[in-house]
């Protein structure tokens, strides 16, 4: 994508996402080898928003599960367990909690990667419309200021 002028959104959906920064040096490596001036680059990652944690987690869960079992069914995968979903949530590339957990997350994986954009895909399998609506209001109002606010500092 270097090479014809495209901009790189690296798909992080499982896993730590510092395991992408070896594509994030590469792409700029490339860019500066062939003296193209630095694209943007994004990352886009799963997540949900509500008031606390435990509720983000709580009304994730199920949609969640429900998604990977149908996506896994086509590949092979084994269904999801809930500790799964945790060890993601805490150490992975779910993004899923208060605004202020999200924003934290958020901040370190832009930091690590370098990132110019970060996109949260919100749309969650089975979810609900309100609990989208929800996620989608406090990601605009409470999220993305605080990340400004950390990334700031």
């Amino acid at each position: 994508s270097v090479g014809i002028g495209i901009p790189m959104m690296l798909a992080i959906i499982g896993g730590d996402p510092a395991r992408f920064l070896p594509f994030v040096e590469l792409y700029r490596r490339a860019q500066a080898e062939l003296g193209v001036d630095p694209m943007p680059l994004g990352m886009h990652s799963p997540g949900h928003v509500a008031e606390t944690d435990q509720q983000a987690r709580d009304e994730l869960w199920e949609h969640f599960r429900a998604n990977r079992v149908r996506i896994g069914r086509e590949r092979g995968w084994p269904d999801p367990t809930r500790a799964e979903f945790e060890r993601e949530a805490d150490h992975g590339s779910l993004y899923v909690g208060s605004p202020e957990t999200v924003a934290q997350k958020m901040a370190g994986a832009i930091r690590t990667l370098g990132v110019d954009r970060f996109d949260l895909k919100y749309a969650n399998g089975t979810m609900p419309h309100e609990l989208l609506m929800t996620s989608i209001e406090l990601y605009g109002t409470k999220v993305i200021p605080r990340v400004r606010e950390l990334l700031a500092e």
